[in-house]
């Protein structure tokens, strides 16, 4: 009876214990593809921002006007990479927590979000040699038939 009742309370442990670590690991994201120049230092720490925020990248490095064209992302909101990411395209110096917010909400009808430019202070764009500087900018929802509208503004 005491065997049955240990064997019991070592299962019960168990299944708590594997339950309780799988609660604490992060929710697995798509990974996200990039085109940008090979030269270019903001983009490079955009790509290692997402890494070291757990999501998987693959960088294309040929340059992104071909890719932000073919992917339908207009030109007027063009910046120096392209991305994709389950399906959204995400142009330019998007912070992580609007790409998740986009993937959490999954809206119809919406092409990916994009951060025109090279806004100082945004993701990529806020090293060292900016000296803390950080200009307001809006993160802009890009629906695919063209209209454009703010998703969220940086100040």
């Amino acid at each position: 009876m005491l065997a049955a009742i240990a064997t019991g309370l070592a299962a019960g442990f168990s299944a708590g214990f594997s339950a309780l670590a799988h609660a604490a690991t992060p929710a697995r994201r798509p990974p996200v593809e990039v085109w940008k120049d090979p030269s270019c230092g903001c983009c490079r720490d955009w790509v290692a921002y997402l890494e070291r925020e757990g999501f998987q990248v693959v960088v294309h490095d040929v340059g992104n006007t071909a890719a932000r064209r073919r992917l339908g992302m207009p030109a007027r909101l063009g910046s120096c990479h392209t991305a994709t990411v389950d399906g959204y395209v995400i142009e330019g110096h998007v912070p992580v927590e609007d790409i998740r917010s986009l993937l959490d909400e999954r809206p119809a009808g919406v092409l990916g979000l994009a951060v025109p430019g090279m806004p100082v202070g945004s993701p990529g764009m806020d090293g060292a040699i900016y000296g803390g500087r950080r200009d307001p900018y809006d993160v802009l929802r890009v629906a695919r038939d063209g209209r454009v509208d703010v998703y969220r503004s940086v100040r």
